[in-house]
């Protein structure tokens, strides 16, 4: 089974809503069971909510969010139009230092980065795009 889905909208909390829908619904046709769509979910809300507080620098500016299910596997690609930013440049922040020690933000990308299968970044022209890759049958870090 192939499927895509794509969705372009502008890049405001206000459509946060409907990327994380197409997500959902691309992630069920997979699928996927609820544990599993609602990991995806929270490493896509984290990834288009950085996009919209800051790729923009508070300019109009729009994200596309495309799906694509090839057989147990979801891939998707967010992609927007501000200048270059690699995620994958952001050191992991100490997870056992004590809150008075943690620097302020990074933790939405090491969340991404372990309840997804892959993450990965590519520039092109004037395109940041970063593909969630998530499979039907994983099992997650934070699972007991």
């Amino acid at each position: 089974m192939t499927h895509s889905s794509t969705l372009t909208l502008p890049a405001t909390i206000s459509n946060l809503e409907r990327f994380l829908e197409l997500v959902s619904k691309c992630a069920l046709t997979c699928g996927m069971d609820k544990k599993r769509v609602t990991e995806i979910e929270i490493a896509t809300e984290e990834a288009l909510v950085n996009i919209i507080q800051h790729a923009y620098r508070g300019e109009k500016g729009e994200i596309e969010v495309e799906c694509d299910i090839k057989k147990d596997t979801l891939s998707i690609k967010i992609i927007d139009y501000g200048p270059p930013f690699n995620i994958l440049t952001l050191q992991d922040p100490d997870v056992n230092a004590t809150l008075e020690e943690r620097k302020i933000g990074g933790l939405g990308v090491f969340f991404m980065k372990k309840l997804m299968d892959g993450v990965d970044y590519k520039r092109e022209g004037n395109k940041n795009i970063l593909i969630l890759t998530a499979y039907k049958d994983r099992t997650t870090e934070f699972d007991s």
